[in-house]
């Protein structure tokens, strides 16, 4: 029986550092998402007329009002942080169909990972936007007595993003796998393409809640 780390099942050891189920795919989904980008940037230089070129820009603009929208202005940091995490949530979620194949958005720890970067991402931009002494003053408005209420709400905010993007993900793969199993391949396929429908959902409403979050931390230090 293979070793397992955090329920994922450890496929080798590389030294002292294992490599999980999790971890291999997120690696092929990120070697994807580079060659892709790669791939759509050369055909923005070479062919701009073409239909890759489209694809890009359609994917650029769509990210762009997604994040104005959200943030309430245009922010091209932002826009390459929520987008890279759109798209990685998205191709997971293509990747998770594969048999055999993790989606690693379906692994606990792999969506509190994306989600600590949001968290991390937010008290940044605050702090960009005005400095330490004036982003951390907000905790103490309107009362310093709530600066733990303010605190429980950032970390319960991105509690709740992790676990609602692994509820979702595990869940629709977990069912899938089931009929799999028990009925052959095909005919889960309408389920297999309303979880795929569902894994997109949650990259959307994951990347809204990023902008969302961030956006409401630099307005917050921009506040005179």
């Amino acid at each position: 029986m293979k070793p397992e780390i955090f329920a994922d099942t450890v496929l080798v050891w590389l030294g002292p550092v294992p490599l999980t189920r999790t971890v291999a795919s997120s690696v092929v989904v990120s070697a994807l998402l580079v060659l892709l980008g790669a791939s759509l940037a050369r055909a923005v230089r070479r062919h701009p007329e073409g239909r890759a070129a489209a694809a890009g820009r359609l994917a650029f603009g769509f990210i762009h009002d997604l994040v104005e929208q959200a943030a309430g202005r245009p922010w091209p940091a932002l826009e390459v942080f929520a987008g890279t995490l759109f798209l990685f949530i998205a191709t997971a979620a293509v990747v998770g169909q594969l048999p055999g194949v993790p989606a690693p958005t379906a692994n606990l720890p792999a969506s509190a990972a994306l989600a600590a970067l949001v968290f991390g991402a937010v008290p940044l931009a605050g702090i960009r936007a005005r400095g330490v002494g004036g982003y951390l003053a907000h905790y103490l408005k309107p009362n310093p007595i709530l600066f733990p209420l303010h605190v429980i709400s950032e970390l319960s905010r991105t509690l709740a993003l992790a676990l609602r993007l692994f509820g979702n993900m595990m869940s629709g793969h977990l069912v899938v796998a089931l009929i799999v199993a028990l009925v052959g391949f095909f005919v889960p396929v309408p389920l297999m393409a309303l979880d795929l429908l569902i894994g997109l959902l949650q990259a959307y409403i994951f990347t809204i809640l990023t902008a969302v979050y961030v956006g409401a931390a630099a307005r917050v230090g921009e506040q005179s």
